[in-house]
């Protein structure tokens, strides 16, 4: 059996709407003949005349008033589906929940403010924000995440990215350790104390081992922890320095007196980006999302 002409649909809304040919021809921008023709196809597929003479006027049959509802709701429905929505959700009774996959220094540094900005206008959104395990886009291209935060890895060509901040690494030390001064803290001063690590920021290690070995120096890492709070938590107890994202510091809570400072070794910044499938793209809730990771980054980091 062939598949119906769905066509067919717009335009017995339109004669149902109008009850005269022209005028539905018209709101279809086709020629009156042209409607005529598929009056009478409808006529046939449906084995009713949907449209009859009563008078000067067209009337419409014991059938077509029968179905002239869902008609309409159908045709609107298929609409809905086949074009862009203008229209916004409604905020204030959205149900959803959003997956964000980032870091904890991402969490602890944005996360609050973050969920502030969105359940302000959506109360009943949910964020959950998971860890990631792996630097890929596999999470983004099953819809398990709505956004990855990050550094840009390789990602793919169809992932979309826009940039959120500059960030760089710095030296953290507990409050009272022999480099908590206003002294410029220098190479000699660096490597005479043992270091803890997150598992991140490669290329900044490798550019401060490779300055601080021009130097004739080097730098011991007694410890490698698998978070920037645990790299933290471990500073803060110890005479150990950790190396953490500017950003993850800046959101510490100032009371507890940690000191940052520049590494004696120049070291790039790096960027910060948030990452979505194309899939996604035009969904108003989360193009909506988006603007607002943008907004709480760079309202607290200018890019």
């Amino acid at each position: 059996m062939s598949e119906p002409d769905l066509n067919l649909l717009f335009a017995l809304d339109a004669l149902f709407s109008e009850k005269n040919v022209t005028r539905a021809a018209r709101s279809l921008h086709l020629s009156p003949s042209a409607m005529s023709r598929t009056l009478t196809r409808l006529r046939e597929t449906t084995g009713d005349p949907l449209l009859v003479r009563a008078g000067r006027e067209m009337v419409l049959t014991p059938y077509a008033e029968e179905i002239r509802e869902h008609t309409q709701r159908t045709v609107h429905e298929a609409r809905a589906l086949l074009l862009p929505s203008v229209t916004s959700p409604d905020f204030s009774t959205l149900r959803r929940t959003l997956g964000i996959r980032a870091n904890e220094a991402f969490v602890e540094a944005f996360g609050a403010p973050l969920i502030a900005e969105l359940t302000a206008l959506a109360p009943f959104v949910r964020l959950h924000f998971f860890a990631k395990a792996e630097k890929n886009a596999e999470s983004l291209r099953k819809g398990e995440a709505d956004l990855e935060i990050g550094v840009v890895e390789d990602m793919g060509p169809e992932i979309r990215i826009q940039a959120l901040f500059r960030d760089r690494y710095v030296g953290v030390v507990r409050k009272g350790h022999p480099l908590d001064t206003r002294a410029k803290v220098t190479m000699q001063r660096y490597a005479a104390f043992g270091h803890v690590l997150a598992p991140h920021g490669r290329s900044t290690v490798e550019a401060l081992d490779a300055g601080l070995a021009r130097a004739n120096l080097e730098r011991t890492t007694v410890a490698i922890v698998p978070s920037f709070p645990a790299a933290l938590a471990v500073a803060r107890a110890s005479d150990l320095i950790a190396l953490l994202p500017a950003s993850f510091m800046q959101a510490q809570n100032a009371a507890a007196g940690d000191c940052s400072f520049e590494l004696p070794v120049p070291a790039d910044t790096f960027t910060i980006s948030q990452m979505w499938h194309p899939r996604s793209e035009n969904d108003a809730v989360h193009r909506w999302l988006r603007q607002i990771v943008l907004k709480v980054c760079r309202q607290r980091i200018p890019l």
